[in-house]
């Protein structure tokens, strides 16, 4: 799995996770879990759906040949 999720959207994925896992937890709501998916994607800076659109946020620099 290649790094496609960088700076700003890293962020962004957390505190949307952390959000959603914490309004779940307090509205004793099962929706919660789904608050597991940005954070995930966010933590291991990569998303499954950024491939198949063609989309890569993270600047990573390609190694020198």
């Amino acid at each position: 799995m290649k790094a496609n999720v960088g700076g700003a959207d890293r962020v962004i994925r957390i505190v949307v996770g952390l959000a959603v896992i914490g309004w779940g937890i307090y509205a004793k709501n099962w929706w919660g879990a789904l608050g597991l998916i940005p954070l995930l994607t966010g933590l291991f800076r990569f998303c499954g759906l950024y491939p198949i659109c063609g989309m890569n946020t993270c600047a990573v620099k390609e190694p020198a040949k």
